[in-house]
């Protein structure tokens, strides 16, 4: 890539000087030590929040058109003397070449913004690493979880946390300051042994989504096989009729209505477990079993699948008149009926039936773009907690029940027909039910006015069978405990 390439920033139209105004920079400049990406993201987001900044490289003269124009680029040994805070931004292996300025580094502060290549790749962190090579600096973990896309953009697109540690309280104060000013929120995660866990978190893929994921999967792969032998393998055992070709589209769309239905209803269960888990033992301060806890944290993420899995649903069956298997069996069907001179086949019921059944699904899916849309950082907190709490719990039992309508619509009367058991196995939307309904069942029960009083009075701080009674200092002269009042 040619220098004029990289001189571009990764966004916007215009030279990397007409990207931003900065006002007026104050103080002594931040030192910046390394070219690469980050570095020049890094250096353009400081020269925008309106910072001196100097960028310190074994070939200034080579590498300044990579930088704005505002930015000082200079020797390592120069930009050092300038700074007093400085980002070390260069790989790990490079940190040897500059023991050369240890001298020139006493008493500066060092900002270590690497990352490794592999989870605990290292005994020790990077930045506790470079601390060993100069202990004379006082070193800061921090930046490595912002990316250069997102110094380029500004804060306003990625995370806005960046994590900070570091055994210098002063040090880490300085830090954080200059992420202010650069538009980001800092995040104080301790002490320098935190450091290893700061640098790992870039690495992992998806951390909060493993067990959602593996959940969904495992449902899809229930229903697909039950659906296959239902579909599938029941023709051909009992008919001879060879329909494999069902398996890409027909089961597939069967089977992902039923993961999405269960998913939702997934997302509500533990919010109706924790409800009578604080009823049982009344009151909200004793802690919830481990997996429950973790439950109640996965279910933006379980959420987020359901409306994936709806939407693919909804995909999958406009396709379905695409395929030359229905246009067969519409062919055949046709030429069945002109055989037996029929001249009408309208079913009433099922007209109704199939209108109320996509007319209901398309509102439930609706629904749960709704849901998805809210649950989206952006979106979450431009709302107040009335708002989001009404979109994500009010509106969301909606969409569970008019996806249950959806379910029960679709199944009408089939489920008390003798032939869709096959090998004696319920129609799948059969077992698609027995969760939701429950939520269903429960979310009613809570909303009678005897239990969602007392529900809400122990959400408010009300405990069973902690009572304190208060007596008139006229009358005893001190306060006495007794059990007749309860303590709010």
């Amino acid at each position: 890539m040619s220098g004029g390439d990289m001189a571009k920033p990764l966004l916007g139209h215009g030279s990397t000087e007409g990207d931003c105004s900065p006002p007026a920079p104050a103080g002594r400049p931040v030192g910046v030590l390394g070219s690469g990406d980050f570095a020049r993201s890094l250096a353009l987001r400081l020269v925008c929040s309106g910072l001196k900044v100097v960028v310190g490289s074994r070939n200034p003269k080579r590498k300044a058109s990579l930088f704005p124009a505002a930015a000082e680029v200079t020797f390592q040994a120069e930009a050092v003397k300038k700074a007093d805070v400085i980002f070390v931004a260069i790989f790990r292996e490079h940190y040897s070449t500059l023991c050369d300025l240890a001298d020139v580094l006493v008493g500066k502060i060092l900002v270590d913004v690497s990352n490794n290549t592999e989870i605990n790749h290292h005994k020790e962190s990077n930045a506790e690493y470079l601390a060993s090579l100069f202990p004379a600096c006082t070193v800061v973990k921090g930046f490595n979880v912002v990316s250069a896309w997102t110094l380029q953009s500004g804060a306003r697109d990625g995370n806005k946390q960046v994590l900070i540690c570091s055994n210098n309280q002063e040090a880490k104060r300085t830090v954080a300051e200059i992420a202010q000013v650069m538009g980001f929120t800092p995040v104080d995660m301790g002490c320098m042994s935190s450091a290893r866990e700061i640098e790992n978190i870039p690495l992992r893929l998806l951390p909060a989504w493993k067990i959602p994921i593996f959940l969904a999967l495992g449902l899809f792969l229930c229903f697909f096989t039950y659906n296959l032998i239902r579909q599938v393998i029941h023709p051909y055992i009992k008919e001879q009729k060879i329909k494999l070709y069902k398996i890409p589209i027909e089961v597939v769309n069967t089977t992902l209505p039923c993961v999405s239905y269960v998913m939702l209803s997934l997302v509500y269960l533990p919010g109706v477990l924790a409800a009578c888990s604080q009823l049982y033992y009344g009151t909200k301060y004793r802690r919830f079993p481990d997996w429950l806890d973790q439950w109640l944290q996965h279910r933006k993420q379980i959420g987020l699948l359901s409306f994936f899995c709806a939407a693919l649903h909804a995909v999958y069956s406009l396709c379905l008149p695409m395929r030359r298997s229905h246009r067969y069996l519409l062919i055949e069907t046709a030429v069945k009926q002109a055989v037996e001179k029929k001249m009408t086949v309208w079913v009433e019921e099922e007209v109704w039936r199939m209108e109320i059944y996509i007319s209901v699904g398309i509102i439930a899916l609706g629904l749960l773009s709704l849901l998805a849309i809210t649950s989206l950082p952006s979106i979450a907190n431009s709302l107040n907690w009335r708002e989001f709490s009404f979109i994500q719990s009010s509106l969301g039992f909606v969409a569970l029940v008019v996806s249950t309508l959806h379910t029960l619509t679709y199944g009408w009367s089939r489920a008390f027909d003798e032939n869709q058991y096959k090998f004696y196995l319920p129609p799948t939307y059969t077992l698609t039910l027995l969760v939701p309904c429950t939520v269903i069942i429960a979310k009613v029960i809570f909303s009678l006015p005897c239990i969602q009083h007392r529900l809400l009075r122990i959400r408010r701080g009300w405990e069973k069978g902690r009572y304190v009674k208060f007596v008139l200092p006229s009358a005893t002269g001190e306060f006495s405990s007794g059990e007749t009042s309860s303590n709010v």
